[in-house]
C-alpha cells in the first residue's frame, strides 16, 4: 500500500516514521527542502520537493498511484485542497489536519459531505480530550475507551504502598470482567500469567467492562489522588483552549495562563466559572499568588518542551499534586517521567495513532500507542473468513507477543479465555508489541 504524506513538519515526520516502520510504501511531499532533508536522512521513504496543493504535483506518477493521502501541513486550506485534488486524481482515501477551532465546531460533517475528506485530524483536540479523560480518573496515567464505550483501558503506576504488590494474579481479588492485560517493567512489555505479580514502579494495564474497570480503578486511589477540583493550565494555545472548557464543565475550578491577551479573551468566553489570566506562566510569584500550591493538577501546554518540563518541576516544588506535560518531541517522554513528571503526552503520537488505524483499515477501528509506541492497544472488527473466526483461541496459534484482552458481541463486553470462540462481527481489543502488529492483524482480516 502506498501512502502520500503532504507536509514534512513534526507531525508529518512522526506519521511517516510510524508508517514506514510498518513497511508501508511512503511518499513525503513538501516544498521546504530543510524539512525534506531531515526525513530523507533518517527514514526509508521517497521524498518529493513540491507544492502538495498543486495539480501538477498530484499528477506525478509516484503520487497519483497512492491508496491514501494524508495532508498535515500547518495550513488548513492547503490540506483541504490537497485532499480534493487527491480524490480528483483517483486516490481513494484522504485525511487532513484541520486546526481551525471555529471551522471544526461549525462544520460537523461538512468536510466529508462537500470535500470527501475521510478523516479530519485535530491534534490539539485529541490531546485535550486525552488529558481530560486521564484527569477524571485519579490514579490513571492513561485511559482509553473502546467499542463505543463498552470496554475501558486503565493504566496506572504501581506505588510502593499499593495493596496489590507481590500478590500472584491468580490470588488477586480482581473482578471477573477485568483483566490484567499488560505490564511494562524496565522498558519491557510483559503479558502476565497467573503466577506473575506486580512490583513497585510497574506500569500496569487493566482492561475490561467499562463500568467494572471504572470501579476497580478506585482500588489504586491513595490519599493524595483525590478527584481533581482545582486545575492550572499554563498555555492558552489550541490545546489549552479546548481543555479549559472541558474541565470547567465538569465543575473543576480552572485557571489558565497566557501572555497573549487575545488567546485569553478567546478562552474566557467559553468558561462559566473558570478564569483566564493574562500573565506570564513562568512567573513564580504570580503562580504562588494564584494558588498553585493548592492545585490538584498543573497542565503545561506551551509550545516549548523544555519550558513545559521546567514549569512542571516548579509546580511540584511549589506543592502541586499532579503534573501533566504535553510534548512534541517523543524522545523527551521517558526523561520527563524519570525526573518526576506524572503524565507525559505526545500530541504527535496521539495523532499518528489515528492515521495508523486509518491506514490499516480492514476492520481496524482504533489504535492506541502505548509506552512511547513500544506497544499498541488495537480495536479491530473480526472479518468474514478471518483465521480467528469460529475457532477456539487456544487453537489459533496467535503470536506470544499479543493478547486478546476483551471482545464485544451484541453490545456486551466479555473477557476471553482459551475456550472462547470469536465470530465475524465481534469487536476485539488486543495488546500487541509494536514490532509484531502487522503480522498479528492478518489473523483478524478476511481472506482476499
Amino acid at each position: 500500500m502506498r501512502i502520500v504524506i503532504v507536509g514534512a513538519g513534526k507531525l508529518g515526520y512522526s506519521i511517516a516514521e510510524l508508517l514506514s516502520n510498518e513497511q508501508y510504501d511512503v511518499v513525503v511531499v513538501d516544498n521546504d527542502e530543510d524539512h525534506l532533508e531531515a526525513v530523507k536522512n533518517t527514514l526509508d521513504v521517497l521524498t518529493i520537493a513540491a507544492n502538495g496543493a498543486s495539480p501538477v504535483t498530484m499528477n506525478d506518477p509516484d503520487i497519483r498511484a497512492a491508496d491514501i493521502l494524508v495532508a498535515v501541513t500547518a495550513i488548513d486550506e492547503i490540506n483541504i485542497v490537497a485532499c480534493i485534488l487527491a480524490k480528483k486524481y483517483g486516490i481513494k482515501y484522504t485525511a487532513a489536519r484541520i486546526r481551525d477551532m471555529q471551522f471544526l465546531s461549525g462544520a460537523g460533517d461538512y468536510l466529508k459531505q462537500n470535500f470527501d475528506i475521510d478523516l479530519a485530524l485535530n491534534p490539539e483536540f485529541i490531546t485535550a480530550s486525552e488529558i481530560n479523560r486521564i484527569l477524571m480518573t485519579p490514579a490513571a496515567l492513561n485511559v482509553e475507551d473502546f467499542a463505543n464505550g463498552k470496554v475501558r483501558l486503565f493504566e496506572t503506576k504501581v506505588r510502593r504502598k499499593s495493596p496489590f504488590i507481590n500478590i500472584p494474579f491468580k490470588n488477586m481479588n480482581i473482578p471477573p470482567s477485568v483483566l490484567v492485560g499488560m505490564i511494562f517493567r524496565d522498558h519491557r512489555m510483559i503479558i502476565p500469567h497467573g503466577d506473575d505479580r506486580l512490583l513497585p514502579h510497574d506500569n500496569a494495564y487493566f482492561i475490561g467492562d467499562a463500568d467494572a474497570v471504572k470501579a476497580f480503578s478506585k482500588s489504586f486511589v491513595q490519599s493524595d489522588m483525590l478527584k481533581v477540583e482545582r486545575a492550572i493550565i499554563i498555555g492558552a494555545g489550541r490545546a489549552g483552549r479546548f481543555l479549559a472548557p472541558m474541565l470547567d464543565q465538569q465543575d473543576v475550578k480552572v485557571k489558565i495562563f497566557d501572555k497573549n491577551k487575545e488567546r485569553c479573551l478567546q478562552v474566557a468566553e467559553k468558561l462559566i466559572n473558570g478564569m483566564a489570566i493574562c500573565g506570564d506562566g513562568t512567573d513564580i510569584d504570580l503562580l504562588e499568588q494564584e494558588g498553585i500550591a493548592d492545585a490538584d493538577a498543573v497542565i503545561c501546554l506551551t509550545e516549548d518542551d523544555r519550558l513545559n518540563l521546567m514549569l512542571a518541576l516548579i509546580a511540584k516544588h511549589l506543592g502541586a499534586k499532579k503534573t501533566v506535560v504535553r510534548i512534541s518531541r517523543n524522545e523527551y517522554g521517558s526523561l520527563m517521567e524519570k525526573v518526576g513528571v506524572d503524565i507525559v503526552l505526545s500530541t504527535r503520537l496521539l495523532s499518528a495513532s489515528e492515521v495508523l488505524a486509518f491506514a490499516r483499515r480492514g476492520g481496524v477501528v482504533s489504535v492506541s500507542l502505548l509506552e512511547g509506541a513500544k506497544a499498541e492497544a488495537v480495536e479491530v472488527i473480526v472479518q468474514e473468513g478471518a483465521l480467528v473466526a469460529g475457532r477456539r483461541l487456544m487453537e489459533i496459534g496467535l503470536p506470544r507477543e499479543c493478547l486478546v484482552c476483551a471482545y464485544v458481541r451484541d453490545g456486551e463486553a466479555y473477557i476471553p479465555n482459551g475456550q472462547s470462540v470469536l465470530q465475524a462481527g465481534d469487536r476485539i481489543i488486543l495488546f500487541v508489541q509494536k514490532a509484531h502488529s502487522k503480522s498479528v492483524m492478518k489473523y483478524f482480516k478476511g481472506r482476499d
